[in-house]
């Protein structure tokens, strides 16, 4: 299966999801689907037993849904279930919410969406920012973050390129880079900035974002020169590319006197920002 994962907003909510380009079709987190229609605090134990019920009932849906690894809070890759466009219909109608109605459009237009995307690649870009701004991020944070996006992307081609496997490989190979440069693993570091389910990068500053960019930039460019024939080689790799950006974390923090790494993220900071504002708006201009 050729597939890419990403995160899509509905209502504010951050739903898993994963387009297999083989099968041409959409697979979304059961888990975070649950979690936006009920708004159970425990969305898993939800589906064990709703699971549990269509069995019983004899339903195909809860016997047919496919497993794919997504990322966890963690920082790692678990087995969780999915399900396409079409399955996921059938189960919202197996649970009773307000919000089934429009998850449904949202879920059509998902799929409209895909389709565009294929014919003109800049729509991704394009609905990227849009989501993004719905959240609350700052435009110059969205940029850094976009093309965080596009330097990660070439991380990994080069990491599929080495015969290195998406998951396990991949995430130890992450947790090197950023321990490297931030002296935290990527679990150290979501702990720091209270952390759950969110993804680390959409809550790095600004000068995090660049910092990790030089890493994973680094250990690309590095990868490329002295071509890692094994895991363990590609591991020396990820930390001398880690290390590149420590360089440059050690110097920004001599001259400033301030911590890079915090407890700050991009969007606590804008609505800091936007605080700020209403407490000392602008004097309109004579």
């Amino acid at each position: 299966m050729t597939k890419q994962d990403i995160i899509k907003v509905f209502d504010d909510k951050k739903v898993r999801t994963v387009w297999d380009s083989e099968q041409e079709k959409w697979y979304f987190s059961i888990v975070d689907t649950v979690e936006v229609l009920t708004g159970s605090p425990n969305p898993r134990k939800y589906w064990s037993v709703l699971k549990t019920r269509l069995k019983k009932e004899g339903s195909q849906l809860a016997t047919n849904c496919s497993q794919l690894k997504l990322l966890s809070a963690d920082g790692k890759f678990y087995k969780t279930d999915v399900a396409d466009t079409e399955q996921l219909f059938r189960l919202i109608q197996s649970i009773p919410s307000h919000k089934a109605e429009p998850f449904k459009l949202w879920l059509a237009q998902v799929a409209s969406e895909r389709l565009d995307e294929m014919q003109d690649p800049e729509l991704t870009i394009d609905r990227a920012l849009e989501q993004y701004l719905k959240l609350g991020y700052s435009e110059n944070w969205i940029n850094q973050r976009l093309k965080s996006i596009e330097i990660r992307k070439e991380l990994t081609d080069e990491w599929k390129k080495r015969g290195l496997k998406e998951g396990a490989q991949f995430a130890t190979l992450t947790d090197i880079i950023t321990k490297a440069w931030a002296d935290k693993t990527t679990k150290e570091y979501k702990i720091l900035k209270g952390l759950k389910k969110e993804n680390l990068r959409d809550n790095m500053t600004n000068t995090e974002l660049i910092l990790n960019m030089l890493a994973e930039a680094s250990t690309k460019d590095i990868s490329q020169a002295v071509n890692p024939e094994t895991f363990e080689e590609s591991k020396k790799v990820a930390k001398q590319g880690g290390n590149v950006a420590k360089v440059a974390r050690l110097e920004l923090e001599a001259k400033t006197g301030k911590k890079v790494v915090s407890s700050l993220n991009a969007k606590a900071l804008q609505n800091k920002k936007d605080a700020e504002k209403k407490l000392n708006p602008k004097k309109p201009e004579n």
